[in-house]
């Protein structure tokens, strides 16, 4: 993206939707990195999942077993300030965080976070 001021509301975005627990930890590897970028994150309480904001295009070409990304077909889900979805939230709202986050590091912390859930699991 472009450097310069950023404004919420006006980019057109795709949706990677992932299972809440993944989500979570997927956030906190992120937020942790060297250079934290994460966009807006949506919570979904009734399906149990988060929703991470991507570029538009992004879901031609996503392949992450276990998420799913969806297309905006140049139209656009634009960035609301009130959460899009009935019964979500904003984890993290539009305000606090950087436009998208971007995919490539989105689909690394998912690949850690599945690590890291697979390895709690299995201390059990």
């Amino acid at each position: 993206m472009a450097a310069g001021p950023h404004t919420h509301g006006e980019e057109p975005c795709d949706l990677v939707t992932v299972p809440a627990r993944q989500g979570l930890e997927a956030v906190d590897i992120l937020r942790r990195a060297d250079a934290p970028a994460v966009g807006p994150v949506l919570h979904d309480d009734a399906s149990d999942t988060l929703g991470f904001l991507v570029p538009p295009g992004t879901a031609a070409a996503w392949d992450v077993p276990g998420s799913a990304c969806t297309r905006t077909s140049g139209r656009g889900l634009r960035v609301p300030a009130e959460p899009p979805v009935a019964g979500s939230g904003w984890l993290l709202p539009p305000a606090d965080t950087d436009p998208v986050t971007d995919p490539a590091r989105l689909r690394e912390a998912l690949d850690e976070a599945t690590r890291l859930i697979r390895a709690a699991d299995n201390c059990r």
